[in-house]
């Protein structure tokens, strides 16, 4: 696919998810196989106050390439002053601006979700972005405030107008979080309504799920999230089978492999001690549903080194009946 004149190899998309969609997992999924990776929520006011630990999300490697940097916020000034930054930088090769986080802290802002309210607003924002950068430009929505999907219908409208080049759509509304199901339905009417790129999003949960949305909703790529954080070579196995009708299951040497590769990445990143911190959750994605691993869950919460991490994977791994695993 394309969005403006980037070409996209695939159809899958990771999803922006915060506290974890760090530049050490994006490079994993993308070794993976996604054909496009997205950065956490980047605050435009933390880019415009020169904030440190906003800037550190901008990190990035040439490997993660092509890149989605996603930004939030609700004055058209910083976001467009923000959005500027992050092209002069040359980090990102697509810039989206959030219009469907509904984490209260973001909506008492006037960001995320809050702005599908205020449609004026989101014009303002959209047309003084587009004017700041060359940069291939979308936003990620939901349905809106209630279920109908009216807002989202007119924010998409509103969008293309103002020269945005493509559009996500989760289609679930701002009071139902991550509960609930998604209404592909809504998906399916806002791709015959506008005539930029549409990328479906919401119950993608296996590679199955993927085909079937865009099937029958003829969205032109999917974006997963919660799935990739379980399984990251699910995004190569959707294009896979998109392509061929089949997809390779991973083998359990194939997942712990790259447990170890993100323990390298995140050490190399964040350094050994919040690096083991963190990954006492994160390693824990990658074996549910194997047996043994409550066991290995409550051990990684000693976690305490990068040479106490291999260790614990090897032991699992010895473990481990060969024949078995989870994502079969």
């Amino acid at each position: 696919m394309k969005i403006k004149d980037l070409n996209i190899q695939g159809k899958t998309f990771l999803a922006p998810l915060a506290g974890i969609t760090n530049l050490p997992f994006r490079v994993l999924v993308k070794e993976c196989g996604c054909a496009v990776v997205c950065s956490e929520m980047v605050s435009a006011k933390g880019i415009f106050y020169n904030s440190e630990k906003t800037l550190d999300l901008l990190s990035s490697k040439k490997e993660e390439k092509p890149l989605s940097v996603q930004l939030f916020g609700s004055d058209p000034d910083s976001m467009a002053s923000a959005a500027k930054v992050v092209q002069d930088l040359n980090v990102a090769d697509i810039i989206d601006i959030n219009f469907g986080c509904s984490v209260k802290k973001i909506v008492k802002q006037g960001a995320g979700v809050a702005l599908m309210k205020n449609l004026k607003l989101s014009k303002s924002i959209l047309i003084s972005i587009r004017k700041a950068i060359h940069l291939p430009l979308t936003i990620k929505i939901r349905s809106g405030w209630d279920s109908s999907g009216k807002e989202a219908f007119t924010l998409a409208q509103i969008a293309q107008d103002a020269g945005v080049d493509a559009i996500t759509l989760h289609p679930r509304t701002a009071g139902q979080g991550f509960k609930g199901m998604a209404n592909w339905e809504l998906i399916k009417s806002l791709k015959q309504r506008v005539s930029i790129p549409v990328i479906g999003n919401g119950d993608i949960n296996s590679v199955e799920d993927a085909a079937t949305m865009i099937s029958s909703t003829g969205c032109d790529a999917v974006m997963v999230g919660r799935a990739a954080m379980k399984n990251p070579f699910i995004l190569s196995q959707i294009d896979a089978f998109l392509e061929t009708g089949s997809y390779k299951t991973p083998s359990n040497q194939d997942i712990f492999r790259i447990m170890e590769r993100l323990i390298e990445m995140y050490v190399d990143h964040f350094g050994e001690k919040p690096a083991c911190k963190m990954l006492r959750g994160r390693l824990s994605w990658f074996v549910k549903g194997l047996p043994g691993c409550a066991s290995f869950r409550e051990a990684l919460s000693h976690l305490d080194s990068k040479e106490h991490a291999l260790t614990l994977i090897n032991e699992f791994e010895s473990g481990m009946p060969q024949a078995y695993s989870s994502f079969s």
